[in-house]
């Protein structure tokens, strides 16, 4: 019985990750770390079931990548996007990285730090918007 148990949690975690490998995870707890500005102002208003009663997950790693924040019951996953995401480099980067999660069936919005420090009620609105689709 044990081993069946453990077989269905590895089953599990192995869809909820989309079989993410050790460095993603080891980038991703990094990452919680030594959070941005933004996204500690984001995680504040998503943590703990606030926005509709929906879960969201911090820095979560799934394939290759790490999503900012990622809702599992909705397949939705939310960027914040610094300054760096305005050069040419990683504005193909964030597309790609987006097509890679779309082609898992998530979907994902984006939103800049500035729009989270300066109106997070907005960027809040539009996101469970999302999550009620």
């Amino acid at each position: 019985m044990n081993n069946v148990m453990d077989k269905n949690k590895k089953d599990y975690y192995k869809r909820l990750h989309k079989n993410a490998e050790g460095l993603t995870f080891g980038f991703a707890k990094s990452m919680r770390s030594t959070p941005a500005i933004a996204e500690a102002i984001l995680w504040e208003c998503l943590r703990n079931r606030k926005p509709g009663g929906f879960k969201f997950r911090r820095q979560h790693p799934m394939k290759d990548y790490v999503a900012d924040f990622y809702c599992p019951d909705k397949k939705l996953v939310v960027e914040l996007d610094g300054s760096i995401h305005r050069e040419k480099e990683q504005v193909e980067y964030d597309k790609e990285r987006t097509e890679e999660f779309e082609k898992m069936g998530i979907r994902v919005i984006r939103f800049t730090n500035f729009m989270i420090k300066n109106n997070v009620e907005k960027v809040l609105q539009e996101i469970l918007s999302e999550l009620q689709k």
